[in-house]
C-alpha cells in the first residue's frame, strides 16, 4: 500500500487514496467505481460531479481522468478533492485512453462511466444495486438514459450483428462487474471514435458475457448533447465501424450490405456522396 501511494503521487494527482482512504465493498453492499473522464470541461464538470456526489447509494468511488486540462478544471477537481478518491491529469491518447487508466485503476465491485458533460440521477446506483440483487449472475447492466430527443432504453443483443443500436448509452447507463471487465481487456485506444463499440463487439459476441438493460422509466442519467460523441463527422463514424467489425471477424460482404444501408439512410448527413461511397467499398474490401 506505500507502494502504491508513493507511485500515485509521482503524477500531477490527489484525492483520498494518497491519504491512505480506501473503500471496500461486499456481496451485499458493493462498491461502485465510477469513472469520469475530462478535458477542458469546466463549463460543466461541476454539475456532473455534483450529480456523482448526490447518489442516494453512497458506496461509492469516484476515479477522474484529464488529459492536461488548460482551463479551470484543476482547479474545480482540487476544489472537489475531499469527495474524489483518485485523479489524475497528463497527457494522454484520448477519452478511451482515459477510460484504460480509470479502469486499470478501478478497485470496485462495478465500474460505470459518467462523462464529464453528462450527469446522473440521484437514484441511478440505487437502480442499479436493485438489479444487482435481483440478477446475481449478469455481467453488465444498461440503464436507460434520456437525451435531447427522448429515452433511451433496453439492451437487445442479437441487433448488434447489423446495427449499434442495441444498447442504452455508454456514458451514465453501462455499469460492468469488475471481474467481468477483466476478461474483455481494455478498450482498444486505435478507435477514435467508437472504442465502445469494439468494447461492446468483444464483450457479447467473443467472451458472451451476459447482461441486461433496465425499464425505460428506471433512468440513470442525462446523456447530453455536445459532448464527444457528437462531434464526429458521419462517414468517419462509418468508416471506423467498418474496421470494428472487420477486426472481429464479422464477413466483409455483411459488412458492406450494413455500411450501404447506413449510408443510404443517412444521405443528408454526407458531404460529398460520390467520394465518400468510394471510401466505404475501399474499407471494406481493402486488407
Amino acid at each position: 500500500m506505500i507502494k502504491e501511494k508513493t507511485d500515485l503521487a509521482k503524477k500531477l494527482s490527489g484525492g483520498q487514496w494518497l491519504e491512505g482512504k480506501y473503500k471496500s465493498g461486499n456481496l451485499e453492499k458493493p462498491l461502485i467505481t465510477i469513472i469520469t473522464t475530462t478535458l477542458n470541461s469546466s463549463r460543466t464538470l461541476s454539475e456532473t460531479l455534483e450529480s456523482i456526489f448526490s447518489q442516494e447509494y453512497n458506496n461509492l468511488e469516484l476515479i477522474v481522468i484529464d488529459g492536461g486540462s488548460s482551463d479551470d478544471t484543476i482547479k474545480i477537481i482540487k476544489n472537489n478533492e475531499d469527495k474524489i478518491d483518485y485523479w489524475l491529469s497528463e497527457k494522454d491518447n484520448g477519452i478511451y485512453d482515459g477510460f484504460n487508466k480509470g479502469l486499470d485503476l478501478a478497485k470496485g465491485d462495478y465500474i460505470g462511466f459518467v462523462n464529464s458533460d453528462d450527469l446522473l440521477r440521484k437514484n441511478a446506483l440505487s437502480i442499479l444495486l436493485e438489479y444487482h440483487r435481483k440478477y446475481p449472475k449478469i455481467d453488465f447492466i444498461f440503464g436507460s438514459v434520456e437525451k435531447h430527443w427522448g429515452i433511451l432504453y433496453g439492451y437487445k443483443p442479437w441487433k448488434i450483428n447489423f446495427s449499434w443500436g442495441f444498447y442504452s448509452s455508454h456514458s451514465c447507463g453501462f455499469f460492468i462487474k469488475k471481474k467481468s471487465a477483466k476478461k474483455i481487456g481494455n478498450y482498444d485506444t486505435k478507435f477514435r471514435h467508437h472504442a465502445d463499440w469494439d468494447y461492446f463487439y468483444r464483450m457479447i459476441k467473443i467472451h458472451k458475457l451476459q447482461g441486461i438493460g433496465t425499464k425505460k422509466n428506471e433512468i440513470f442519467g442525462k446523456f447530453r448533447r455536445g459532448g464527444f460523441s457528437s462531434k464526429i463527422k458521419f462517414i468517419e463514424s462509418i468508416l471506423e465501424s467498418i474496421d470494428i467489425r472487420k477486426k472481429n471477424g464479422q464477413n466483409i460482404f455483411l459488412i458492406f450490405v450494413i455500411s450501404t444501408f447506413r449510408f443510404v439512410k443517412n444521405l443528408n448527413r454526407i458531404e460529398n456522396i460520390f467520394n465518400d461511397y468510394l471510401l466505404i467499398i475501399k474499407k471494406c474490401f481493402s486488407n
